[in-house]
């Protein structure tokens, strides 16, 4: 295999390693891949002043994808004699199909059928510092180089081995079918050949990948590899695993966020009461072990508990709103020239999973073992071990597929709870959360405000500064391993850490002069996490209203106004294909308008048009037990990622980014009231129901202009955000400032706290829809 070693990926040439093993199993080498820089077409001019943006030198994607570079040569492909090529991804898959596009990029370079791939997660693997994170739309990025090396150094051996056998030169075989085939026809399965491509040593080689003119898997799409057992129930999450006397564990939580235990006056009753075979005072609150969930929960609402006050005694939104507000930092002088301002509020919303919080332990004999889904799995085992007052050796963590996170799992909060319940009674332990722990005690999305200044003068935008203020996120996860997860729960570092996740995702697309964005946090007193997209949807949602506002001052159309203003041709098509697939400007009744949104992230950019409807007679439907409000009816998302390498995949993907920005605009809210917050399951937390589903929803995967992948897992959410809120502007006349719009609707009554959850339904028929 020849090629010049300057050009660029798709061409170039690769190290890699054959590793000593039984069967064929290879590697790829240390050597960085090609930058990651997208074609972004010739500059155009545009309409503003330049401003200089930091991401497009180094964004949060590009650290993450150097730091995983240096173990990227622990990351092998297996080919077995039965012809199966087995990986273990050291990421967590939760929903996102990335065990659909990592099997695809393997048989891509070996031309092995897909049903031919096996995906599996790794377990926790310190070795791999950190190389075992599942964040910031970061997973195809960082692996897909180190994946296609490994797959392609597995079919230079493969080739090697079959060239004795089928008597013709190595050059002149080829992989097809999962067979190699000589000139006469003649073909050898690649399991046939496993064991003679074997290598008795480790040695390094040279290879080249594919070429992408010749790709047949990459850039097609494919539906999921696991789709069918996701939809008969044949796929194994946590809860389905059949661990030896592994029993239903729940908790009894406290009435306020991170409430203590004071006394338990029952506890010899409870551990008498039917099927309970367990029941002890852990950190978090009362823990039962039962035979079933449903004894579970009798016995959790059974516990008679004095508990301390929680971290969040006696707060409500109101309160945390003056306390960001007294953390804001300053604008600085007002400019002499004309303004445009707003401040923004973005209330608490929940971060709860379509799987409930859970993990299995078996803690006994001085080890620990933890099943999982894990998006961080490394730290985990740290910090289990250090609970437990184990050597991490002694703590095996299995990453299980989880079904959605959206950030949630970047915590390991169940497992950790599970190992703590299982070593204080010596026994396995399934734990499950309920609902109303997820939404009472789980991570949250911190409440936010945002306040813009943007000057303007004529037909020029001269400065744009944001000032974002939030409740402190926990980046406690670091990225992926012990040291950066402990520096980010300093004192003196948290700010550090904060600020440098921040400037390195948030981009300004815009040629909007001087532009600055500044991040303050304050209030430790709440568990928030990296919820998807993290800072991007309210910032983005911020500017994008007063880019609305700057092109109503200026009488520019607001898809015009943006699209002079964006700074690259790339940008600009994606803005323009998304105001041509969804008729940007066409005649629209009153009370109903169109609005549009432009976002950037991680090597990747968007546009979002939706239309919505704001008449009366739709804002006040009647739905049993909703809040309605408007309804977006129309949705067109134009994505751009580089190198889409499923297209399938990042269509579904984008679907889902939709509803979770509908949701953040309109419905989606948690109400904190006396150190609690009010919701405890979804049947009050209104995430996008179908009433506010779109019914014309179209995503466009524009054709591919990198080499590379870029970020797209968290993509859809800024811009669709931003989008819904514009076009409610456009509807109602009025800019939207706080966020849900319907946060101030209350349409439920509040569960009690105590007890912490309710009684197992005996009536779902009387509810089913």
């Amino acid at each position: 295999m020849t090629g010049p070693a300057d050009e660029t990926i798709g061409r170039r040439r690769f190290l890699g390693y054959v590793v000593a093993a039984p069967t064929l199993v290879a590697a790829a080498e240390l050597t960085p891949p090609s930058p990651a820089a997208a074609a972004t077409g010739e500059a155009t001019a545009s309409a503003g002043i330049p401003s200089p943006e930091l991401t497009e030198l180094i964004d949060l994607n590009d650290v993450m994808t150097a730091a995983a570079l240096p173990t990227s040569n622990l990351i092998s492909v297996e080919v077995g004699t039965d012809g199966i090529v087995s990986f273990a991804l050291p990421r967590a898959e939760v929903g996102q199909g990335i065990t659909t596009s990592s099997a695809m990029l393997i048989a891509e370079e070996l031309a092995v059928p897909l049903d031919r791939v096996r995906v599996t997660l790794a377990d926790a693997r310190p070795e791999l510092v950190f190389n075992q994170l599942t964040g910031g739309s970061n997973t195809t990025v960082s692996t897909y180089t180190p994946i296609r090396v490994a797959a392609s150094v597995a079919r230079l051996r493969l080739l090697e081995a079959a060239a004795a056998e089928l008597g013709a030169p190595a050059d002149r075989l080829r992989l097809e079918g999962g067979a190699v085939v000589a000139p006469s026809g003649r073909r050898l399965d690649i399991g046939a050949l496993a064991t003679k491509a074997a290598s008795a040593g480790t040695r390094q080689v040279s290879v080249e990948l594919a070429p992408r003119a010749g790709f047949t898997v990459i850039g097609r799409p494919h539906n999921r590899v696991d789709a069918l057992a996701a939809v008969t129930g044949r796929k194994k999450f946590t809860m389905d695993l059949d661990v030896p006397d592994a029993k239903p564990t729940m908790v009894c939580r406290p009435p306020t966020i991170n409430g203590k235990v004071g006394s338990v006056s029952n506890l010899a009753q409870v551990r008498a009461m039917p099927g309970v075979t367990d029941a002890v005072v852990i950190a978090t609150g009362v823990a039962v072990r039962a035979e079933t969930f449903g004894q579970c929960i009798d016995a959790v609402r059974a516990l008679q508990v004095t508990w301390r006050p929680g971290t969040a005694a006696g707060k409500s939104d109101e309160s945390v709103l003056r306390e960001l507000a007294a953390a804001e930092l300053p604008l600085g002088l007002r400019p002499p020239t004309p303004v445009v301002e707003g401040t923004f509020t973005f209330h608490f919303r929940g971060n709860s999973a379509l799987e409930p919080n859970c993990a299995i332990a078996d803690v006994r004999d001085g080890r620990a073992e933890i099943w999982s889904a894990l998006k961080s799995p490394i730290v985990a085992q740290q910090a289990i071990a250090a609970k437990l007052g184990l050597p991490a050796g002694k703590v095996t963590v299995h990453v299980t597929e989880g079904g959605g996170s959206f950030g949630r799992k970047l915590f390991f909060d169940a497992a950790l709870e599970a190992a703590e319940v299982s070593q204080k009674i010596g026994k396995p332990v399934k734990l499950m959360w309920h609902r109303a722990d997820d939404a009472r005690q789980g991570r949250v999305h911190p409440m936010a405000t945002s306040r813009v200044r943007a000057a303007y003068l004529g037909q020029t935008v001269l400065s744009y500064k944001q000032r974002h203020t939030s409740v402190s996120t926990d980046l406690g996860h670091g990225l992926g391993e012990i040291f950066t997860a402990m520096a980010a729960r300093l004192p003196v570092g948290d700010i550090g850490f904060s600020q440098t996740f921040f400037h390195l995702s948030q981009a300004m697309s815009y040629d909007f002069g001087a532009a600055s964005h500044l991040l303050a946090e304050t209030d430790k007193d709440f568990n928030t996490g990296s919820m998807r997209n993290v800072y991007s949807p309210d910032v983005t949602c911020a500017r994008e209203l007063i880019v609305d506002q700057l092109a109503a001052r200026m009488g520019k159309d607001p898809y015009r106004f943006r699209h002079s203003f964006l700074r690259d041709d790339r940008s600009r098509a994606v803005l323009a294909r998304a105001a041509e697939a969804g008729g940007w400007g066409r005649a629209m009744a009153p009370g109903t308008a169109q609005g549009i949104a432009f976002h950037a992230e991680y090597k990747s950019v968007s546009a979002c048009l939706v239309e919505i409807d704001c008449r009366p007679e739709t804002v006040n439907r009647t739905v049993r037990d909703a809040v309605t409000g408007p309804r977006v009816t129309k949705v067109v998302f134009a994505v751009d990622v580089g190198l889409a390498v499923n297209p399938r995949g990042l269509e579904a993907q984008m679907m889902g980014g939709v509803s979770d920005g509908i949701a953040l605009a309109l419905t989606s809210s948690l109400h904190l009231r006396d150190g609690y917050f009010l919701e405890a399951s979804w049947d009050n937390y209104f995430y996008t129901r179908q009433w506010n589903t779109p019914l014309d929803l179209q995503v466009i995967v524009m054709p591919s202009t990198s080499e590379q992948p870029g970020g797209a897992g968290e993509l859809a959410v800024a811009g669709s955000m931003a989008a819904v809120a514009c076009a409610y502007g456009r509807a109602t006349g009025t800019m939207p400032t706080t966020f849900p719009i319907n946060h101030g609707t209350l349409s439920f009554t509040p569960k009690p706290t105590v007890p912490p959850v309710p009684p197992s339904p005996t009536d779902g028929l009387d509810h089913a829809r």
